[in-house]
Parts: C-alpha cells; sequence; structure tokens
C-alpha cells in the first residue's frame, strides 16, 4: 500500500539561514516523485523533514491524509535509505534485510520467509546467508532498498543512494530500481544532483535551487519546456544568449543579442524592451543558414568525439562557446576545427525565458 506526500508551505531554517522556502507540492501516492537540484539547494533537507529526522520551521507535512506534526521517524510510515547504505557488514545478507522486522518482534520463521520474497524481488534468491562484504556494489544497493521495503513503509524515501557506484552500475541500477518501484507499487521519493537519473526514473521531478522548487513536471516537460533560466541552464546541455526582446508576436519573440537578433518560443509572454535569455539545447542547432534570424556566425574551436555523438565547440562573438551535439548517423557533415561555418536552428526549438539567475553562476 502507498500514500500520498503534502507538502504544505514548509520552510526550514537554521538560524539565520534559510534551507527551504515556502515549498508546497502534492506527491501522488504511488509516485515515482524526484528532487532535482545541486548541492546545498535544499533537497536532502526535505527529504529529512518528510522522514521526521527534522522539522519544519512553519508549514506542514501530510502523508495519507495524515499531518505528522509530533510523529518521530520511527512512527511515519516511511522507510529511509541512506547514501552510504549503513548495512550491518557483520550480519548476513538475510538477516540485514530482516533487521526491521526484528527490532518490531517478528518471530524468526515470518522473519526468513520475508528475507525469501525480498531476496526474489532483488534477483539475489538463495543469497540470504552471505555476508554483505561478499556482495557487489550493485548487490549491497539491492539489499539496502530490501531491508527498506521489509517494513512494508508506504513511502520510500531515498538519498541519492547511486551516487558511490561507477556509471555502468548507475545507469544499470536505474533500470532496476525503477522496475521494482512498478513492482511494489509504494511511493517513491528520491534525491539527487545526477539529471540522467530524474529524467530516465521519475514520474515526475521538482528541480530546486537556493531552497525554492523552480519548476515540478514530468521530465520531457521540464527539458524541453523550462519555466525559468534556472531550470533551463541545469537540466541538460544549453547554448544561453542573453539580450533584448525587440519584437514579440504570436509566432514567439526576437531576442537583440551579443550574437545578432535571435527568436525562439515566447511562453512566459514577453513584451518588447523586457531583459531575456534565449536558450537552444545543442541538439537542435545544425550546421548551414536557417532563417535569419536562427543563424549564428561561429568558427570551430575542437570537435570531441564520444562514440554515438560528437560534441563540436565553437566560439561566436564576445568569445562565447557555443556546442553543437551531432549524432553519429545524423546525415550531418561535421566541421573541423578552425573552420568557419555559419550554424542555425529551427526557430521553435529556441525557448526565451525571463533574465534570472542560472546554474553554475
Amino acid at each position: 500500500m502507498s500514500a500520498g506526500v503534502e507538502l504544505d508551505h514548509i520552510t526550514v531554517r537554521f538560524g539565520q539561514f534559510t534551507a527551504v522556502d515556502e515549498a508546497t507540492l502534492d506527491i501522488k501516492g504511488g509516485e515515482f516523485f524526484s528532487f532535482l537540484g545541486p548541492s546545498g539547494c535544499g533537497k536532502t533537507t526535505i527529504l529529512r523533514t518528510v522522514s521526521g529526522f527534522l522539522d519544519p520551521s512553519q508549514g506542514k507535512v501530510r502523508i495519507g491524509g495524515q499531518d505528522m506534526a509530533g510523529f518521530g521517524p520511527n512512527k511515519r510510515p516511511t522507510a529511509l535509505i541512506f547514501q552510504n547504505l549503513a548495512l550491518f557488514p557483520l550480519m548476513t545478507v538475510a538477516d540485514n534485510i530482516t533487521y526491521g522486522l526484528r527490532v518490531r518482534g517478528v518471530d524468526k520463521a515470518e522473519r526468513m520467509k520475508k528475507a525469501g520474497e525480498l531476496l526474489e524481488l532483488i534477483a539475489l534468491p538463495g543469497q540470504g546467508q552471505k555476508l554483505v562484504s561478499e556482495l557487489s556494489g550493485g548487490q549491497r544497493q539491492r539489499v539496502a532498498i530490501a531491508r527498506a521495503l521489509a517494513v512494508q513503509p508506504k513511502v520510500l524515501l531515498l538519498d541519492e543512494p547511486l551516487s558511490a557506484l561507477d556509471l555502468k552500475l548507475r545507469q544499470h541500477m536505474r533500470n532496476e530500481l525503477r522496475a521494482i518501484q512498478k513492482q511494489v507499487g509504494i511511493t517513491f521519493i528520491y534525491i539527487t544532483h545526477d539529471q540522467g537519473e530524474a529524467l530516465t526514473m521519475s514520474d515526475r521531478i521538482a528541480v530546486m535551487s537556493d531552497g525554492v522548487i523552480q519548476q515540478v513536471s514530468d521530465g520531457k516537460t521540464v527539458y524541453d519546456e523550462p519555466d525559468t533560466a534556472f531550470v533551463a541552464s541545469f537540466v541538460g546541455e544549453n547554448n544561453a544568449f542573453a539580450g533584448t526582446v525587440i519584437k514579440a508576436d504570436k509566432s514567439g519573440a526576437v531576442v537583440e543579442t551579443a550574437f545578432g537578433r535571435l527568436r525562439g518560443r515566447n511562453p512566459k509572454g514577453l513584451k518588447s524592451g523586457d531583459k531575456a535569455i534565449i536558450f537552444v539545447r545543442p541538439e537542435s542547432l545544425k550546421p548551414g543558414k536557417h532563417a535569419a534570424d536562427t543563424t549564428l556566425a561561429s568558427e570551430v574551436t575542437s570537435v570531441a568525439f564520444e562514440g554515438n555523438v560528437t560534441h563540436v565547440y565553437l566560439k561566436g562573438l564576445g568569445k562565447k562557446e557555443i556546442i553543437l551535439t551531432v549524432g553519429r548517423h545524423g546525415g550531418v557533415k561535421i566541421p573541423e576545427q578552425g573552420a568557419k561555418t555559419a550554424i542555425g536552428y529551427d526557430a521553435d526549438m529556441g525557448i526565451v525565458l525571463p533574465d534570472g539567475k542560472m546554474a553554475r553562476e
């Protein structure tokens, strides 16, 4: 059984520092929901507040519609998987998985039955008598998940659990974690700074910066339709061209930039004279001239082949770096280093947003 989680104007302060500022959202029961943002943005503070390890300075946390005020971590229908997993190295896998049940007084026969069921779920059947030290990193990760699920939480909280794994194993574990979540059907709340993890696994994502939730939506919307300059610059690679809106109509907006006049979609309804940034994804750029207001003059500074894609780094006016990404079989001739070339994009692939703080500033 799963439960929804509601954050109602949650603010968390440490002295004069505000770690989370007026966070309000509704996480549906059975949803895989991720908080995504850079270190220090407040996402782990939210997780600790939901779990009961922190009390909000103001606002309410509701789980399954019930106000959690006054309920400590051991009284909430949640389980938490820490970044370092915190498995017991001298216990067997089965004893690790059933530790929470033992604390609750469940008899040994019932505990071992549950361990067997969970070992099947995490694809480690028959390995209950192994020590944790005999397992690989990915296997230990799965044991931590099984231990959390053993106490039958309604909400599973995961604090960057894949961060210690190497790239290949992380990518594999994303798929396994999502498959486990779908099978058990409970609410997962996942904390990460890894965009690939959030986009791959999540039903919805909350992007955070400086304690503020910038946008909540599904991964495709966050990537293609960012609400703010921060979201556009944090989620995936993006080319940003700052300037002033000189024309706005039904087809979009034209921004006067150091690279010339560039056009893009105008979802925020910016008007002539507004300060703006136009964002164009590297994969949306193509060598060659396009419409007058979607073409930039540039010079290739380097070319990086990465197997399935090639990244072309270009220098535009003002020596600002531009990134163009070409797929392996995209049928596009890749310009050579030192070549002077025009690059362009379809106008609907650019998005014009209000000027604001960007990631990594």
